[in-house]
């Protein structure tokens, strides 16, 4: 089996923890509408889609987002409101410090958005510490859509068993392990620690 070469971590649920409860509930107390119904808001209608996809501004998100809720307030207002569902994942994040340690290259490949990343960088430290980034709304794809992948590929200069992969999303892992990455299903960090030393990491 050949070791990778680099390490691709998905973000959410893999290095941070996140709840979209947790921003429909602060949402919902500036806003017309129930928390249930602002999460319904956020995750099915088309606007994070479409924010996440590059498709829409920040400003154009908050404008649907905000007329969908009857939100009482503004951009700044809605911006710690909304990106406040983070949490770290410390043994994941001290999985990453050990290969920054052992010297392999680390690469964030997420579905994300503007607000959410600008919070990352203001209050993780971590989040700086990769080689590269590959992140959906810069790029007008999503996973598990094969062109995003393409574009890890370019980013790390890399295919096929070269790379190792964590994701929590099955169907994310499956794309990867049809281009020949070491993907690995992240359950828990013992777990995918012990899965990157299988394969050849020295973690």
């Amino acid at each position: 089996m050949k070791t990778p070469e680099a390490v691709v971590f998905d973000l959410g649920k893999v290095l941070i923890e996140f709840d979209w409860w947790r921003a429909a509930r602060a949402l919902a107390a500036h806003s017309d509408l129930p928390a249930e119904a602002v999460h319904r808001v956020l995750l099915q209608t088309p606007a994070l889609m479409d924010y996440e996809t590059g498709h829409t501004t920040t400003e154009e998100f908050f404008a649907a987002v905000g007329a969908g809720i009857g939100f009482r307030g503004d951009l700044a207002a809605f911006d710690p409101l909304f990106t406040g569902i983070f949490d770290p994942i410390t043994d994941m994040i001290r999985l990453h410090a050990d290969l920054r340690a052992c010297g392999v290259p680390t690469y964030i490949f997420s579905n994300t958005n503007d607000l959410a990343i600008r919070h990352v960088r203001q209050n993780y430290p971590f989040f700086a510490g990769f080689d590269g980034y590959v992140l959906s709304y810069e790029h007008r794809a999503m996973k598990p859509h094969a062109a995003l992948y393409e574009v890890v590929e370019k980013v790390t200069g890399r295919q096929g068993a070269a790379l190792a992969y964590l994701d929590d999303r099955p169907e994310n892992i499956a794309t990867a392990r049809q281009r020949g990455w070491h993907a690995i299903l992240h359950e828990t960090p013992a777990a995918s620690r012990a899965a990157l030393r299988q394969r050849g990491l020295p973690v």
